[in-house]
């Protein structure tokens, strides 16, 4: 066997699934996504979850009906194609008025600047681990993982030199109020939300 054989045959092609094979994917009303090739599937989300997930979605896009400049809010299911092996869909998230270049007609190619997850059972490790690493290294801005059982919201940020460190956790029991500064002028009390 020669040097060309033997390098042929050791090689291994890329067993991963790409954004081509999420297409496939049935539409059953669960939540498909792809993190580094590897297929994640979510049932349906709680009541509980739906509704923290509507009074976020209603604070923020209220702040942004009074200053539209600023950019959009989008709910879940809608697609986020980080690369060809990362696609998800965030619970909701904010692209910012200098971003609109990654709106397309069928979903959001590139990084919004904020993501949002409810943490359930099933997700929260996920949530925590996988998809935190996702964001850091894709160049979303802020990421907002919001707790219903702790009643708190974990706040990972971009800084200067680009690392994506966890700046804050708020709670409701300390009677946080919950700013951004992708948000100019934004706030919600967590007792608010989470009420």
């Amino acid at each position: 066997m020669d040097g060309k054989d033997a390098m042929s045959t050791s090689a291994r092609p890329d067993a991963r699934l790409t954004y081509d094979d999420f297409l496939l994917f049935p539409d059953d009303g669960k939540r498909h996504e792809l993190i580094d090739g590897e297929h994640y599937v979510t049932p349906s989300p709680s009541l509980r979850h739906q509704q923290l997930l509507g009074r976020l979605y209603f604070a923020v896009e209220e702040h942004l009906r009074a200053h539209p400049a600023l950019g959009e809010v989008y709910v879940a299911p809608l697609d986020v194609v980080f690369s060809h092996w990362d696609v998800v869909e965030p619970d909701l998230l904010f692209v910012a008025g200098d971003q609109r270049e990654i709106l397309t007609e069928q979903n959001i190619v590139g990084a919004p600047a904020l993501v949002v997850e409810i943490l359930s059972p099933g997700t929260r490790k996920r949530d925590q681990q996988l998809k935190r690493q996702l964001f850091e290294r894709s160049g979303v801005r802020e990421y907002w993982m919001v707790d219903p059982d702790r009643k708190a919201v974990v706040i990972h940020r971009r800084d200067q030199n680009g690392a994506f460190p966890r700046i804050d956790e708020l709670t409701a029991a300390a009677q946080a109020v919950l700013t951004t500064p992708l948000l100019p002028g934004f706030s919600l009390p967590l007792h608010q939300l989470f009420a």
